[in-house]
């Protein structure tokens, strides 16, 4: 399997994370709005550098493909997203780890990082199922993993601890590859991707 695939689409580059692109993502990444409801957060240069060196440490234990996200329209990095836990022998990984800033939310860019890693998950990877998850209260994520097609499977109790101590009940989504034609053709057909 590669870890450093390229993917890309009119809208968005999503290449591999580097070290080097520490710079671009910290003038995203210390965006408050962005840890409000999530599993963690990175609240400094400090914080930034560990979750970098973590990413690119699953990396190269082959559990991670963490990714630098570029709007193409104006060629400026938006922000990260990954698949994570990543289980070969069961075909499946998660999409997640995703923050990008505020200027390019609600903009069609995360539709466009979705299209292009879930056609990369299913078409390339050979993947049966890709998972995605989000804080019970993070109505604007759920909704938008509704709104390309991800199936509600359940909510999983006091399944983590955030980073301020709140006790998250993660909602579970899921596509499978079963699905994937037909979410590809009503979903993602109408924009030009």
């Amino acid at each position: 399997m590669n870890f450093e695939p390229v993917l890309e689409n009119k809208r968005v580059l999503l290449r591999p994370m580097q070290a080097s692109d520490m710079d671009a993502l910290e003038a995203v990444a210390l965006e408050p709005s962005l840890w409000e409801v999530g599993a963690g957060c990175i609240r400094d240069r400090k914080e930034l550098e560990e979750y970098v060196q973590t990413a690119l440490k699953e990396r190269e234990q082959g559990i991670s493909i963490p990714f630098t996200v570029i709007d193409k329209t104006n060629n400026r990095v938006a922000g990260s997203t990954r698949f994570a836990a990543i289980t070969p022998a069961h075909k499946r990984a998660e999409i997640g780890y995703t923050w990008i800033h505020p200027d390019f939310q609600r903009t069609g860019l995360n539709r466009a990082m979705k299209y292009a890693m879930l056609l990369h998950a299913f078409e390339v990877m050979g993947l049966n199922r890709v998972e995605l998850k989000t804080d019970e209260r993070n109505e604007r994520s759920r909704n938008a993993m509704l709104g390309i097609g991800c199936r509600q499977e359940g909510i999983l109790r006091h399944h983590m601890i955030t980073w301020n101590g709140w006790l998250r009940n993660s909602v579970y989504f899921s596509i499978l590859i079963a699905e994937w034609p037909e979410i590809k053709e009503r979903i993602f057909a109408k924009y030009d991707l």
